[in-house]
């Protein structure tokens, strides 16, 4: 149903979570109940509670809208936000362990020089931090303590990383392995595919055969209406009206009402479908409730409009080879799995070690290409994920790699050239680099670190209380 959707207006669930580095904490020590007897904590992390008081305001605080956080109960939202409270209340404990502070004056220049509230001269303009504070609905104190925060926990990272440099052997080792030159030999494996038109009938038959259960086609007939405020309530707004008579339809199809009555309760135009058979050059709304069917009866959104829809009949057919859409898709098929065991045959040659350069040659012949990678970087050819797996590679080694059209070739480590740095503007840009790499790794270290300082405890029957007061 979508009625709690339209109160979810813009807001996704998905947009809402953001996280610090600190990985969330998972969920250990669940026992039913704190040795205390506190009801009202919902968490202990070491000595320290948390009060259920303190989550709902945490939820309050996060933006999701209630109807959301219901609706999604049993996907663990709670659990997920509690996750993200206790990893807060984490960073909170070690700031307050290294004392660090940010002064008044340290957090009034942050919002002087934070670039919403610049004017054009870069002056700082209170009316625009003002009119951010009302866009936000949030106060001033409350946006300040939110900044404090973040800027704590950036100085603790900061803290936590500070004083790492790297190694020269190590600066030039970075820029020598993203930097060096890769030649490979290449061929194009589309010369060495079974083409569509050489599969007989016969071949398309034993096809069939082999896999009459998975290329069964499904059809299916349906009927449904568009809806929209001209057609409802006749204004071209959404007005309440218009959402009084939908939230009154989702109600009439929870009661059974038959399809054909609601469109005629609400004077609605609509339209049968027979043997409806998902393809691509299909109408996006008619392959909208096919994706849908799973839902006998419903209203869903689509785009501007809403639309109501009744699956009549589904089956579940054999391929019709009369019709040139489906041969043509059956053939696609075959080609591709032609192609897949090909590419197969071809793997498991090079892994066993049964593939060497007199075979790459003889196969080749006169369609091997030479060309030359610049660096880790260069896609130019092929994709990205490929060249990567290149340059993982020795000399003299074969794989197969594909390029963003998704053709397949197999290539040939042929020789790499190694790079040194010579310009030293580039030289302090791998420095920055390789200092950043240590510094993540350093921070990996210390989200390990934290899991094995902090004991956490969940009140599991407060949680579930929690998920009861949403229910």
């Amino acid at each position: 149903m979508i009625g709690s959707f339209r109160n979810f207006a813009k807001t996704k669930l998905a947009g809402v979570f953001v996280f610090i580095m600190i990985i969330p904490f998972v969920f250990w020590g669940m026992g039913s109940m704190f040795s205390s007897g506190n009801t009202n904590t919902i968490v202990k992390i070491n000595q320290s509670n948390v009060s259920t008081e303190e989550f709902i305001d945490y939820l309050n605080n996060s933006g999701i809208p209630t109807d959301t956080i219901r609706e999604n109960l049993s996907d663990n939202i709670i659990e997920e936000l509690l996750s993200g409270l206790i990893s807060t209340k984490i960073l909170e404990l070690e700031i307050e362990k290294y004392d660090l502070i940010i002064s008044k004056e340290t957090l009034l220049k942050l919002i002087k020089k934070n670039k919403n509230f610049l004017d054009e001269q870069e002056n700082f303009q209170r009316l625009k931090y003002e009119k951010f504070l009302l866009e936000n609905n949030q106060s001033a104190p409350q946006f300040e303590f939110r900044l404090k925060n973040r800027e704590l926990q950036k100085n603790l990272f900061s803290f936590v990383g500070a004083g790492t440099v790297s190694p020269k052997f190590l600066v030039n080792k970075l820029y020598e392995e993203e930097n060096r030159k890769l030649e490979l030999d290449y061929i194009n494996l589309n010369e060495f595919y079974k083409k569509k038109d050489s599969f007989t009938d016969n071949d398309i038959k034993k096809f069939l055969e082999n896999n009459k259960n998975d290329l069964k086609v499904e059809y299916i007939d349906f009927n449904y209406s568009i809806i929209n405020p001209k057609n409802l309530v006749g204004v071209d707004e959404f007005n309440q009206a218009f959402f009084d008579k939908i939230d009154q339809i989702e109600i009439d199809i929870l009661n059974e009402l038959p399809f054909e009555s609601i469109v005629t309760n609400f004077d609605l135009k609509s339209k049968k479908i027979k043997d409806f058979r998902f393809t691509y050059d299909k109408n996006d709304l008619e392959k909208k409730i096919f994706e849908a069917r799973n839902n006998k009866f419903d209203i869903i959104e689509f785009k501007d409009d809403y639309i109501l829809y009744k699956i009549v009949k589904s089956e579940q057919r054999s391929p019709n080879l009369d019709d040139p859409v489906i041969r043509e898709e059956v053939l696609g098929l075959m080609y591709e799995k032609n192609k897949y065991e090909y590419n197969r045959d071809l793997i498991e040659k090079i892994d066993k070690k049964n593939f060497n350069n007199t075979n790459f040659v003889e196969m080749g012949g006169n369609k091997i290409e030479n060309l030359l990678l610049n660096s880790i970087k260069d896609n130019k050819k092929f994709d990205i994920k490929a060249v990567e797996l290149l340059y993982s590679l020795p000399v003299n080694s074969f794989t197969l790699i594909n390029d963003e059209m998704s053709n397949i070739y197999l290539a040939k480590i042929k020789n790499f050239q190694n790079a040194t740095i010579e310009n030293n503007d580039k030289k302090k840009e791998y420095e920055i680099k390789q200092n950043s790499n240590l510094k993540n790794n350093m921070l990996k270290s210390y989200d390990l670190y934290l899991n094995s300082r902090y004991d956490v405890t969940l009140n599991q029957k407060t949680i579930e209380r929690v998920k009861n007061f949403f229910q």
